[in-house]
């Protein structure tokens, strides 16, 4: 069985440069875990019209979508030297647990690197509280770097090869 590596992307924006580092990171994920595959991609910026409208079950589905992964990409823009507060208010539907037994690697994009621990202060927290197993640091972004898709990737592998994310995964055996 391969590792399903899901995606979710908290930026305000639909289609954002976020997104795009997002499925970069996934592209990344696979690189380091061959035979890996794509899971579900959840922009989260689809999900904000019925986020708390009486009675929608879109983020409901969208995170069962998400459930279905072994491995999750969750990303962020920085805003107010942290994540969004459309990507608090998604994982805030999900149930307790959410992502026990999951393992999640965070990314934050910033416009400076100023904010760099911001994905460690505040995003790895909450993922933690639901239940995900995060296996390095969680990764930043500078957005400066986001204009070369290919040379993002190949600094995404790196990164996750430095910070020993992806031994940690293979050792881990993901898929759980």
């Amino acid at each position: 069985m391969s590792a399903l590596i899901g995606t979710l992307v908290g930026n305000p924006r639909p289609a954002s440069r976020t997104l795009n580092a997002a499925l970069a990171l996934r592209e990344a994920v696979k690189r380091v875990l061959p035979g890996s595959r794509d899971g579900a991609v959840v922009d989260a910026a689809d999900l904000a019209q019925d986020l708390f409208a009486p009675g929608s079950t879109k983020v409901k589905d969208a995170l069962a979508s998400l459930e279905l992964s072994n491995v999750l990409v969750i990303a962020s823009p920085t805003y107010k030297a942290t994540y969004t507060g459309l990507l608090k208010s998604v994982l805030d539907q999900a149930p307790g647990g959410w992502l026990k037994g999951k393992t999640a690697i965070p990314l934050q994009v910033a416009a400076s690197d100023r904010h760099a621990l911001a994905v460690e202060l505040h995003l790895r927290p909450v993922l933690v509280e639901l239940g995900a197993h995060i296996p390095g640091p969680g990764l930043f972004l500078n957005e400066a770097v986001l204009a070369d898709h290919d040379a993002l990737i190949e600094s995404l592998v790196e990164q996750l090869t430095a910070n020993g994310t992806a031994s940690v995964l293979t050792a881990l055996g993901v898929p759980a």
